[in-house]
């Protein structure tokens, strides 16, 4: 009986021509169609990668690496899909206050960072020395700056926080942790509102403020909601799919900056007698302001954004007269500061999203297969660039 070929392991001393001819009769083994898995039991994968800031179409490239099988407490994990956000795009540029590390990890040939904080990745092994996450379970980025447009990633257990994914999409999953968070912490955490009152947003059909109509009208808020004016039936079809979210009243940002608005306001508000007591901003500049002069004294403005890139002019009567308060919101720092309390509103939020009472918000999907060439990621993300957009861009991972 002829004995079994043991071959040695790969790097240790010369190959014999067994070796070789065994290697050539496993080539054709040597990847699994469906997910790249080697005959080693190395994943591949492959990761959108910057050296340097600077605009995506000069500094991101693709690259292709292998990821080692997962030992003690490391996770390896596929990823399903992962949003495109703007500020993804401000950490490529170097203009966003944190940005994920330049590292030589995944053997690019010098320090280059992956971006995307956002992502639905499924648990594809882990090591021995996991204890909450197991092979097949759905997990998101526990922190920011993980570095999620990618198809493969191995981290340790504790940089990812499991979800519950019966009933549940993987696109849904991978935006929950930003827009739909920020919006419920905005409403919850800066004044007491009352069934009944009311507030006024600005970027109303942006992700944030989609969820702010629809959180609210559960909530039994009602809002003013701005949007960018749009032509004909363009802008009718939005101020419909507003206000078939929950929006009380949809405006134009042009209405917003016309003389009589405040009037109108009191109008809607019984008065003035329903309390208005809570703007959120995501513009900034003269637009930001228009909407701080409709707030009730005592109201607080939240910023989150400043797409205008204008600065907001307070004046002094405002803070004296009127006693209004400005404040910010920056979701990241939050949810790096309070993990559990991040857990709990996502978990909260999926729940209402299993049982429909929470609408996503429009997307564009970006299909990444192995095959997918570099040129077609970049189009998707000068896409996020851009103004009047379908929805929000969001790379869909086939069978990688």
């Amino acid at each position: 009986m002829k004995s079994k070929l043991k071959l040695p392991a790969i790097g240790c001393g010369p190959r014999p021509q067994q070796y070789i001819q065994a290697c050539q009769r496993t080539t054709a083994l040597s990847l699994d169609r469906r997910r790249h898995i080697s005959a080693y039991g190395y994943t591949q994968a492959k990761a959108l990668v910057y050296p340097k800031h600077g605009s995506p179409a000069d500094v991101l490239t693709l690259h292709s690496h292998s990821i080692s099988p997962p030992h003690s407490k490391l996770i390896t994990l596929r990823n399903l899909a992962a949003p495109l956000n703007p500020a993804d795009i401000n950490q490529i540029q170097g203009t966003y206050p944190t940005a994920p590390p330049f590292t030589s990890a995944i053997g690019t040939p010098q320090p280059h960072a992956v971006p995307g904080n956002e992502a639905c990745f499924e648990v594809l092994s882990a090591g021995s020395a996991c204890k909450d996450i197991r092979k097949g379970d759905w997990v998101i980025p526990r922190r920011t700056g993980l570095g999620t447009w990618r198809t493969h990633l191995q981290v340790e257990e504790d940089k990812v926080m499991r979800v519950d994914r019966d009933g549940l999409k993987a696109e849904q999953v991978a935006t929950v942790s930003v827009n739909p968070v920020t919006a419920y912490r905005m409403l919850k955490d800066f004044t007491k509102l009352e069934e009944g009152d009311w507030f006024i947003q600005n970027g109303a059909n942006s992700g944030v403020g989609r969820a702010a109509v629809q959180l609210g009208k559960m909530w039994g808020l009602r809002s003013i909601c701005v949007v960018r004016k749009r032509e004909g039936t363009e802008g009718d079809a939005l101020k419909q799919e507003m206000q078939d979210l929950g929006a009380t009243v949809v405006v134009s940002d042009e209405e917003v900056m016309e003389k009589g608005f405040g009037e109108r306001v009191k109008e809607w508000t019984n008065g003035g007698r329903n309390h208005l007591g809570l703007g959120l901003n995501c513009v900034g500049g003269d637009a930001g302001m228009a909407m701080a002069k409709v707030l009730d004294p005592g109201g607080t403005m939240v910023t989150y954004g400043g797409m205008s890139k204008s600065p907001m002019r307070v004046g002094a009567g405002m803070l004296i007269f009127k006693d209004l308060r400005f404040l910010g919101f920056w979701v990241s720092r939050w949810g790096d500061g309070l993990p559990e309390e991040k857990k709990k509103t996502i978990d909260e939020i999926l729940g209402l999203i299993r049982e429909g009472k929470f609408k996503d918000v429009p997307m564009v999907e970006v299909r990444w297969s192995w095959e997918t060439k570099k040129e077609e990621l970049l189009e998707a993300v000068q896409g996020t660039l851009e103004g009047f957009r379908k929805g929000k861009g969001i790379f869909k991972f086939d069978d990688t």
